[in-house]
Order: structure tokens, then C-alpha cells, then sequence
């Protein structure tokens, strides 16, 4: 594992742990050139392979680390810690293998994480629903966060609404 900071090859574990219900194993290392620690998870990869259709029907290997790098972009500078972005991402595909056998379509896989972020966090969900949904306009994009304030549940009752 290399250091995320210096990228130095060598690491000391300092401490294990499973996490997700045993599901995947959490580490905490130290890097042994600079010192500064960091995270890793382990996570089994027993899953068959699932062939992702895209938009333009041409077809590629599933890749979790796709996944994990769009709910990022669309979670930076959000409240939102790495746990919940992992958890976020062992959610998607828990639900993508559950679902799908060997094909899945690249609007499944946005749809699933569109609904997860939306629960998640409504800026970050709007972020992402704005690549995954294409919006031509402005006017879309209002909308779709019209939608959300009216879905809302946490908002306080009288609240008024930014849109009329």
C-alpha cells in the first residue's frame, strides 16, 4: 500500500477492525517514511463479473472505484465523511449484485446512486443528478431542486419554500 501523502511503498498496520457487519475490514496504517497515518478498507471481491451498458450501448467491466470516484466529486465540500461515502458505495453495489446478473445499464447504476444520495445529501444529490439526469437548461436544473424541497421531510413545518 502506498502512502497517499509521500507515496512511499512501506506502512505499518497499527490497528484492524471489520466493519459493514464483517463485511470488509478497516486499517489504519503509518506511513514509515513520513510518519502521517491513513485509512484503508479491504473489501472481498466474490461477486461475479456485471458488464455496465452505457449511454452509446458500448459495454465495459463494472468498476467499483467508478462508482466510488462519482459520489465523491459529487460529495466535496459536503459534510459527508468517507464512512458514508463507503458505505454509500458498498450500498450501490450490494443492490447492483442483488438485482443484476450479468448486465446492468449505466442509468440503473445512476438511478441507484441518485436515490441513496438523495437521502444522503441533498446538495451532493443534485450535483450528481445534474451529470446523471443531462440537464439542457437551467430551468431543469431549478426544478429538479424544487423537487427536492418539496420532498423534503426535514424541513421545518411553515417553512416557506425558495420557489413559488
Amino acid at each position: 500500500m502506498r502512502c497517499p501523502f509521500c507515496e512511499h511503498p512501506d506502512d505499518k498496520v497499527i490497528d484492524s477492525r471489520p466493519t459493514d457487519e464483517g463485511r470488509s475490514i478497516r486499517r489504519r496504517r503509518k506511513c514509515l517514511r513520513c510518519g502521517k497515518r491513513f485509512t484503508t478498507f479491504e473489501h472481498v471481491e466474490s461477486h461475479p463479473k456485471l458488464v455496465v451498458i452505457k449511454r452509446d450501448n458500448s459495454r465495459a467491466p463494472y468498476d467499483r472505484l467508478r462508482i466510488q470516484s462519482g459520489i465523491e466529486k459529487a460529495c466535496y465540500k459536503r459534510p459527508v465523511t468517507p464512512e458514508q461515502v463507503s458505505q454509500v458505495v458498498d450500498e450501490v453495489e450490494e443492490e447492483l449484485f442483488r438485482r443484476f446478473e450479468k448486465e446492468v445499464s449505466s442509468l440503473d447504476i445512476g438511478q441507484i446512486i441518485a436515490e441513496k444520495l438523495r437521502r444522503l445529501d441533498h446538495v451532493a444529490y443534485v450535483r450528481f443528478a445534474s451529470v446523471y439526469k443531462q440537464f439542457r437548461d437551467l430551468d431543469d436544473l431549478l426544478e429538479e431542486v424544487k423537487e427536492v424541497l418539496d420532498n423534503d421531510q426535514r424541513r421545518i413545518p411553515g417553512q416557506q419554500s425558495l420557489f413559488p
